[in-house]
C-alpha cells in the first residue's frame, strides 16, 4: 500500500470522485436506470439543456467525434436522447436530452446531495467550502469550458 504522503493529487482528486460515481451507478440501477454505460453518462452530462452539437460532445469529453457518435446513437436507441434540428444551423443538428435522461439526473442528483451532505459532515463546513472555492478555482487554468469567474488565485490564499 502506498502510503498516504505520496498519493500524488489527481489520485486524491479521482478517488472521491470515483466513488461519488459507483454510488450514483447504484443508485441509477436501482432505479430502473440499468442501460447506460460510464462512457455514455460523461456525453450526457455534457448535453446543454437546449441541446449540444456532436462535435462540441465530442470535444468535451475529449473523444473522437466517431466515438461520440457511436455512443449518441446507443443512447438514442435507450431513449436518453433525441436529435433535432440546430435552429442556428439547419445542416447540422442538435443531441438533447430525453424525458427519460432527465429522470435518470433526478436520482444522480439526489445521490450527489446525499454524498457531499456526508462529505461536508465528514470535513466540517469550513472545510467543505474551502474545497469547493479550491476546485473551483482549479476550473479555471483545467477546464477550457468553465466560465471565467474573474477571481484569480492571487491574494485568495
Amino acid at each position: 500500500m502506498v502510503a498516504e504522503s505520496e498519493l500524488n493529487t489527481g489520485l486524491l482528486l479521482f478517488l472521491p470522485y470515483r466513488a461519488l460515481e459507483n454510488r450514483i451507478f447504484a443508485a441509477l440501477a436501482e432505479a430502473g436506470f440499468d442501460d447506460f454505460t460510464p462512457a455514455q453518462a460523461r456525453v450526457m452530462q455534457r448535453i446543454g439543456p437546449d441541446g449540444t452539437r456532436l462535435t462540441e460532445l465530442a470535444e468535451q469529453a475529449q473523444i473522437t467525434k466517431q466515438t461520440a457518435g457511436f455512443l449518441v446513437d446507443q443512447l438514442e436507441k435507450a431513449g436518453y436522447v433525441t436529435r433535432v434540428p440546430d435552429p442556428t444551423d439547419k445542416r447540422a443538428r442538435l443531441v438533447r436530452g430525453a424525458a427519460k435522461a432527465w429522470a435518470a439526473k433526478e436520482v444522480a442528483d439526489g445521490v450527489v446531495a446525499e454524498v457531499e451532505k456526508e462529505w461536508e459532515e465528514h470535513l466540517g463546513r469550513r472545510r467543505m467550502k474551502q474545497l469547493r472555492e479550491a476546485l473551483t478555482l482549479l476550473r479555471e487554468i483545467t477546464d477550457p469550458w468553465a466560465e471565467p469567474t474573474g477571481s484569480g488565485a492571487v491574494g485568495n490564499r
